[in-house]
């Protein structure tokens, strides 16, 4: 049994409501943009040409969706304050974890940063906090000493219970929670550093896998932890292009860098990167994606699709 887009799981009905994107932009109308050019200059990661147009027309519509499912959230705290009690419920309310999920390249961390700067200055001012799991990598003497470097990305090389120790303290209400902290440029865990997180309202959680179920014998999974999921989507030959496209531009600055992890590639002729590039996605990221990532996307709450130029086409979300 196959799946098409519009139903994922490839039965005859579907849970999922689809809307083309002039349809999810008139969810914005009336909006106001609550951000500039340069601001959003400042929020798009390397080789993603997100403009004010995409953000008005979807982005901003997805903030006021967030924001329903915050509210309806404050709403079933409060009916629970008032059944259980102060002593039989949290004096607290703990913050509402959206989960943004994708493959590498696909631009899921500038939907992340774009989603916690718009849902910040909605009238509600929520405290909004980011954190990605790239910091729950186990570092790369783990992942050597495990055979694993090749693997960076998928779910092993996780450090897993880390990962969910931290949701499991997010979810508790603990007043500070701390992450470790990875860097892109060293390719590793950062040594003594952490990011530390102080109850916010709406905890946006960004990473490869984050909707990836319970691995066998396990009893929880990340995505337990989450009350909303986006996917971001698109063509695997997309996919690739746009991380050639990224690979080459790295080369030309950040693997210039003297403490780079990917310093070596820094010297290599065009036709020579690209085919680096390409033997990468090949090797690693295009399996992680097929065989880990893309499954996952049926288990969101909503899915953004993306065309070749990087822009979203259509949105699909969860009836209620």
């Amino acid at each position: 049994m196959s799946a098409s887009p519009a139903d994922p799981t490839g039965w005859s009905s579907t849970p999922f409501l689809e809307l083309d994107r002039a349809a999810w932009a008139r969810l914005g109308e009336g909006i106001p943009l609550p951000l500039t050019a340069d601001e959003l200059a400042h929020v798009r990661t390397l080789g993603d040409v997100v403009g004010l147009d995409e953000v008005r027309d979807v982005y901003l519509p997805l903030s006021r969706l967030l924001m329903l499912h915050v509210q309806e959230g404050d709403a079933l705290f409060r009916a629970y304050r008032s059944l259980f009690g102060a002593a039989g419920s949290a004096t607290v309310r703990t913050p509402f974890v959206i989960g943004v999920a994708g493959s590498v390249s696909v631009g899921k961390s500038t939907t992340a940063r774009l989603l916690r700067l718009l849902l910040a200055r909605w009238p509600q001012r929520p405290r909004v906090e980011l954190v990605t799991t790239d910091g729950f990598l186990l570092p790369n003497a783990e992942l050597a000493r495990r055979g694993l470097m090749d693997r960076k990305g998928f779910p092993e090389s996780y450090d897993r219970r880390a990962l969910l120790q931290f949701l499991t303290d997010v979810k508790s209400g603990r007043e500070q929670v701390v992450a470790p902290v990875y860097s892109h440029l060293t390719y590793d865990i950062v040594a003594g550093k952490q990011a530390v997180t102080h109850r916010p309202d709406i905890l946006l959680l960004e990473g490869l896998n984050v909707l990836q179920p319970a691995p066998p014998g396990a009893a929880v999974a990340v995505s337990d932890f989450i009350d909303f999921s986006v996917y971001v989507d698109a063509a695997l030959e997309d996919l690739r292009r746009w991380y050639v496209a990224r690979f080459r531009q790295l080369r030309d600055t950040a693997f210039r860098d003297p403490q780079s992890f990917f310093r070596r590639y820094a010297a290599l002729s065009e036709e020579a990167a690209v085919a680096q590039a390409e033997e990468i996605w090949a090797a690693i990221n295009e399996p992680n994606l097929e065989q880990n990532i893309a499954p996952t996307s049926a288990r969101a709450t909503l899915v953004l699709r993306k065309g070749p130029d990087h822009g979203v086409t259509q949105v699909r979300f969860r009836k209620v």
